[in-house]
């Protein structure tokens, strides 16, 4: 999955079309998009709403409020396939959320706070944790920083290497706020895809299709992932080169991966 695309918890006459973006995950959220005295409101229609053909995540007030026991209680519902978990910096509380789960749910915490920075891996580690999802902005304001952009790119780096570590996938990287701009929602994916993040949030659904075409392989990437599959077809790995480049057992790795992208993202290639 490679968009996550946010809706705001007390738009239900929105949740049908978020589905029908093309996003490869919805986050019906009641944290911040719901004002505190609609959030009871917002989760009871949330209730109503679920089906289980209708598959969504669910971003949860964060632990410490008033409403996140009740907020968990959605949890029960075949259509909630994971929990978002805002604020995450306590191990032990992913541990004990992980033991109320059905098999078929994960948890994606949220680094956001210089504190769960520094806790990453073991949130990373924590049973049930599908991936970190990185909360740029608010970890920006929460550090002191004046912008969520390349001042933070240390921040998506120590993300990627501790998730890895954990074995666990990719971090999303965090939204970019500019919803209408799409040169710079483009710029945003591609430094992302290029610092190993795994996927974006969106919070508008105009930036669904840039982000899936994104983080999509290029046309040059999956000709020179194909040439590579080829050689090594041919030849076997050992002392080849493609386009005047060593292949060796990292790279030809780097092209299946290229082309199980492209071939999962139902595109040859999508970006010019």
């Amino acid at each position: 999955m490679k968009s996550y695309l946010f809706v705001p918890g007390d738009r239900a006459e929105r949740f049908d079309k978020a589905l029908a973006t093309g996003a490869h995950a919805v986050i019906i959220d009641l944290e911040d998009a719901v004002a505190p005295e609609a959030k009871v409101s917002a989760r009871a229609a949330i209730g109503q709403w679920l089906h289980p053909d209708k598959p969504i995540y669910l971003r949860c007030n964060a632990y410490g409020t008033p409403w996140f026991d009740g907020d968990l209680d959605l949890l029960s519902h075949p259509a909630v396939r994971g929990l978002v978990l805002p604020k995450a910096q306590e191990p032990d509380l992913l541990i004990q959320l992980a033991k109320s789960l059905r098999p078929d749910q994960r948890l994606l915490p949220i680094v956001e706070s210089v504190f769960g920075w520094d806790r990453a891996r073991e949130l990373a580690s924590a049973p049930a944790v599908d991936r970190l999802i990185f909360g740029s902005v608010d970890f920006a304001s929460d550090a002191g920083m004046g912008s969520d952009g390349e001042e933070l790119n240390a921040v998506r780096t120590h993300l990627v290497l501790v998730s890895r570590l954990a074995g666990v996938r990719s971090p999303v990287d965090g939204v970019t706020l500019a919803f209408a701009d799409d040169q710079a929602l483009a710029s945003d994916v591609a430094r992302a895809r290029r610092m190993g993040m795994g996927a974006k949030l969106c919070i508008h659904p105009k930036q669904v299709v840039g982000v899936n075409q994104g983080f999509a392989p290029s046309a040059s990437e999956l000709e020179w992932a194909q040439r590579v599959l080829q050689s090594v077809e041919q030849h076997g790995l050992g002392a080849i080169a493609v386009d005047g480049k060593l292949v060796d057992r990292p790279v030809w790795l780097l092209a299946q991966s290229l082309v199980a992208d492209a071939q999962a993202s139902g595109h040859a290639a999508v970006n010019p």
